[in-house]
């Protein structure tokens, strides 16, 4: 087990960049820059490491980088309504940062922070902790907020994310890392024959503008329905009603059954790579990046819709607004926690 530090040199600034190398040769790199993880190799079925997230091939493109990607996401993963919401009689209003909405926590956010870190190694694991202080009203939050974020790499090619937080006033608080990823290895091919499979009955319908409409909808008999596992494919050919509000393909949130110890598990066949997602969280927004921008440079070649795969395990911002869903409240001096583990296997 090793980490490697790198100093990274953009505009002004100094971040430095952490790579977790297990002893299989599996590297996670990360900037405290956002928490971002710039890349990820992993093996294919012959051995073969290659990168499978989505990262700039230059580090000053994160200065902007408008597809979050690889990013921490806080305080609220996802879009708060109308930018704003009322706790204990008072309003707070929030920046709009994507119409009349506030999306992942505005800017600076959680994604555009220098993070305080502290690398940890032993013979079972390497990682990261990571620390932030978010002020009371920062980006029209509520309460001075202490998180800590600690990425984990085993020899069992698992990465884990756990997000700690605790704030002196009552508030709203649901973190994600918002990775994109390919299985194909360096990019090679789109995410459209990814074969995806998500424990979930049940998704968040929404409007035209991407805004939870407050009804909960089953998947049977729609191209929602991931339980038996299908790709990605089918929602950008399908005219079912969800699938054209997000650009054809997904950018909803599906509740977990919590049924299997895996909530959501992908597969690429061509590459044997496979992604199981093991996780404490209510939910999962999964976007297919249908709205991706084209022509960013990224390190294996230019973006395109459909180039990446996002699985934001988080609780639901429509709970700001409606009943029924998976609460983002915080209360003053609770303890929020959660966890996912990213496990990155082949099979023959």
């Amino acid at each position: 087990m090793e980490i490697k530090t790198d100093v990274v040199s953009v505009k002004d600034q100094k971040w430095k960049e952490f790579t977790l190398i297990n002893d299989h040769g599996m590297e996670v790199s990360i900037l405290d820059f956002g928490g971002i993880i710039t890349r990820a190799m992993t093996p294919d079925r012959d051995g073969k490491l290659e990168n499978v997230v989505i990262g700039f091939n230059n580090y000053e493109d994160y200065l902007d980088n408008p597809g979050y990607f690889g990013a921490l996401i806080g305080r609220v993963a996802g879009r708060i309504e109308k930018a704003q919401f009322e706790l204990d009689g008072k309003a707070y209003t929030l920046p709009k940062n994507e119409g009349d909405h506030h999306l992942h926590g505005g800017e600076p956010g959680f994604h555009k922070s220098i993070w305080s870190v502290v690398p940890f190694e032993n013979k079972e694991e390497v990682g990261l902790t990571l620390t932030l202080d978010s002020k009371d009203g920062e980006n029209g939050y509520p309460g001075n907020l202490r998180m800590t974020v600690i990425y984990t790499l085993t020899n069992e090619n698992a990465l884990t994310i756990a997000y700690e937080g605790v704030a002196d006033q009552k508030t709203v608080l649901t973190a994600t890392n918002h990775s994109y990823f390919n299985l194909s290895g360096n990019l090679k091919t789109d995410i459209q024959e990814h074969e995806i499979t998500l424990d979930s009955s049940e998704f968040v319908e929404l409007d035209e503008e991407l805004i939870p409409t407050g009804s909960i909808l089953n998947v049977d008999d729609t191209v929602f329905d991931f339980r038996n596992g299908r790709p990605m494919k089918d929602g950008v050919s399908s005219e079912f009603k969800q699938n054209l509000v997000a650009n054809h393909g997904y950018d909803h949130y599906f509740l977990f059954d919590h049924t299997k110890e895996v909530s959501a598990q992908v597969y690429e066949k061509e590459s044997g790579r496979e992604l199981k997602v093991i996780t404490d969280q209510p939910g999962v927004v999964m976007y297919t990046s249908n709205n991706l921008p084209e022509g960013l440079k990224l390190r294996e070649r230019e973006s395109a819709r459909y180039l990446g795969l996002c699985l934001e395990t988080q609780a639901s911002p429509a709970s700001i607004h409606h009943d029924g869903f998976p609460s983002v409240w915080l209360d003053k001096d609770e303890k929020y926690y959660a966890k996912t583990t990213f496990v990155f296997g082949v099979r023959e």
